[in-house]
């Protein structure tokens, strides 16, 4: 397994990490992804393991709170050897405190998942959602005292705008508070909005990618073609709406050029859909899933080799779409060409 810096930290983190949104999962969406018990979620972790995959990222909301209890009893006995990361800020209950990342609600956050992850630190604390009524000092000021108590080690964000990011770095660097190290983030082959302006803005200010949801909310799992119905058995009858969206036309056209990567490679289609996220700018670990042990293991297999240039050439030009305004001109007109950065 290859281990990589997260942003510009000192913490080493797996090219490949694992989702346990399947652990403990119920409900509409996480019920559909998965629902491994504690026996089964050990195996797993036991897997990943052996592979050299030793982050595992959770979040509250996760089945209320399910899954970061199942892995706390699938990692106990042995918390020096795993790297957990976990969410917060999304809500967890009808009341008024019950969501944001307000210093009333990061505080018991943190102490209810210390408790259900059987834990006394967290090694990385993503704000799930950017809380825009709290003022920004206040969510860094109350982040910093909880790394000072030593409940967390590294703070990062999830699904943040550029500005928002931007401007948390500045009032980190102002005041002294720790910066955010990581932005987990969706990008996939059918899902690169991540390059227009969040992948510059990490490269240039030291925040590394956590990926989540690498094959496109289950559309690059090779069971999907062009000119062919939806699986019956496919989660996507029931989740597509809770994902982002993907054109049909983008979806079967990346599609396309997998499969005919896979039979150059003679590797699976999800294998390929991962190597190349592996080998983009900032990109720190891709976060896996897996409702099983097959699963989770051809998964693995996306590592220890690489594309080649001219195949990542075909994927790139199969995903290609045009940028959104303000970043096209720059893809686009000469004029601009000139101004802007090297291309990611």
């Amino acid at each position: 397994m290859d281990y990589r810096r997260l942003g510009a930290s000192g913490l080493k983190v797996p090219a490949l990490s694992f989702g346990t949104g399947t652990f403990g999962g119920s409900g509409p969406l996480f019920g559909a992804w998965g629902n491994s018990d504690a026996t089964e979620a050990r195996r797993l972790v036991d897997i990943c393991l052996e592979a050299g995959v030793n982050l595992f990222d959770t979040a509250d909301v996760y089945s209320n709170g399910a899954s970061e209890e199942v892995l706390g009893a699938a990692i106990k006995g042995r918390r020096e050897a795993v790297l957990i990361s976990t969410k917060t800020s999304l809500p967890m209950g009808d009341g008024p405190n019950d969501a944001g990342s307000s210093r009333s609600r990061l505080v018991k956050a943190v102490e209810d998942a210390l408790k259900r992850l059987d834990t006394d630190y967290i090694d990385l604390l993503q704000l799930h959602a950017f809380d825009a009524a709290t003022p920004i000092e206040e969510v860094l000021s109350t982040l910093d005292s909880l790394v000072r108590a030593g409940k967390l080690r590294y703070v990062g964000v999830s699904n943040f705008s550029g500005w928002q990011v931007m401007k948390s770095l500045g009032l980190a660097d102002k005041h002294g508070y720790p910066r955010y190290v990581a932005h987990q983030v969706y990008y996939s082959l059918v899902g690169r909005d991540y390059e227009w302006e969040l992948m510059p803005l990490g490269l240039d200010q030291g925040v590394g990618a956590l990926v989540w949801s690498p094959l496109g909310w289950g559309r690059l799992t090779g069971k999907i073609r062009r000119g062919e119905p939806l699986p019956e058995k496919s989660r996507l009858h029931d989740t597509a709406s809770f994902g982002p969206p993907v054109e049909d036309e983008l979806l079967y056209r990346v599609v396309d050029a997998l499969e005919a990567v896979a039979r150059e490679t003679d590797k699976t289609v999800p294998q390929i859909a991962i190597n190349w996220l592996l080998q983009r700018p900032t990109v720190a670990s891709v976060i896996i899933g897996a409702r099983n042990e097959e699963q989770l293991r051809q998964n693995l297999g996306a590592v220890g080799w690489s594309l080649t240039s001219d195949q990542i050439k075909t994927l790139d030009a199969a995903s290609a779409v045009t940028a959104a305004y303000p970043y096209f001109p720059y893809r686009r007109q000469e004029g601009f060409a000139r101004l802007s950065p090297p291309a990611v």
